[in-house]
C-alpha cells in the first residue's frame, strides 16, 4: 500500500484482510501477518487491550511522532 493511502485510510475504517491461498497455507500466514504489520493491525489491537487515557494517548502520539521524525532525518539524502 503506498504512503498517500495509508495517510488517507481513517484508523477506525480498516477493511477486511485478504490474502490468496496458493497451495501452501503456511505462505499464506505468512503473507497475512506481514499484511497485518504493514496495516498496523497488530500495534492497533496492543494499543486498545486496555484504555488509555487521553493525555497519555496525546504523549504517546506526540512520542511516535517525534521518533519518526529523527528517523526520516536519519535517513533522508542530503
Amino acid at each position: 500500500m503506498s504512503k498517500e493511502a495509508m495517510q488517507t485510510r481513517n484508523e477506525t475504517e480498516l477493511g477486511p484482510l485478504e490474502v490468496k491461498v496458493d497451495g501452501a497455507v503456511e505462505r499464506a500466514i505468512g503473507r497475512l501477518k506481514r499484511a497485518m504489520a504493514r496495516e498496523g493491525i497488530l500495534k492497533e489491537v496492543k494499543n486498545r487491550r486496555y484504555y488509555e487515557k487521553p493525555s497519555v494517548k496525546a504523549k504517546r502520539k506526540q512520542r511516535d511522532a517525534e521518533r519518526r521524525r529523527r528517523r526520516s532525518l536519519r535517513t533522508r539524502p542530503e
